[in-house]
């Protein structure tokens, strides 16, 4: 089992069913965006989500981090918003903004009766209908970083130096990233522990270190 198991990489803080659903949301924004470059997002009349059925994970109106994190309407609202989801989606300054409130009241959740709550068969789809009548949809069936698309490596050492750097300095970063990219070369582990303890509060030592 653990040598046949599939991997998924999160590039978001949040329930893994929500990257599908971000992924929808960011194609069928940039349809609407290359038909009318310059729409304003308050014409949007409604935003339909096509989605597995899930309870825990329907969350209209969150009000708290996490049930921002699990809730589809949620993320859905964040990329359509924001053109991205990260993880100062989630902070409370982000989450009480009229644009976005706004926006998750005109979200309607469907459940299809072929959209299964599975991570290996399910899919989300999106669909934006503006005051002016038209509609754009898009459809994520794996979004990416699912192990059937897997991230590059460049993007997976991205996603790692903005998470990392929220405790650890740029020279704590940059140390980890290397040890454990030659590990087949490193012969002590302790150098791992040196590297996680210089945290962001310490930036002078950083500096200095980065000066020698």
């Amino acid at each position: 089992m653990l040598e046949d198991q599939n991997i998924a990489v999160k590039r978001i803080p949040a329930h893994l069913g929500m990257h599908w659903v971000v992924d929808a949301a960011l194609a069928a924004r940039a349809k609407l965006e290359n038909t009318a470059r310059n729409f304003d997002l308050g014409q949007i009349r409604r935003v339909t989500l096509r989605v597995p059925p899930s309870k825990y994970v329907d969350c209209p109106l969150p009000s708290t981090e996490h049930q921002a994190r699990h809730s589809f309407q949620f993320n859905a609202s964040s990329a359509l918003l924001d053109n991205k989801v990260t993880v100062s989606s989630f902070s409370e300054a982000q989450m009480n903004r009229p644009a976005l409130k706004e926006l998750l009241s005109k979200v309607k959740v469907e459940t299809p009766k072929d959209n299964h709550p599975s991570f290996d068969k399910m899919y989300c789809e999106v669909e934006i209908e503006t005051d002016q009548g038209q509609s754009y949809a898009a459809r994520c069936d794996t979004f990416y970083g699912h192990w059937r698309k897997p991230l590059s490596q460049e993007d997976l050492v991205d996603k790692f130096s903005v998470n990392a750097s929220s405790v650890l300095c740029s020279e704590g970063v940059e140390g980890l990233i290397d040890v454990v990219g030659n590990m087949e070369r490193v012969r002590e582990c302790s150098i791992l522990g040196s590297y996680l303890r210089l945290t962001s509060s310490q930036q002078e030592q950083c500096y200095s270190l980065q000066r020698l």
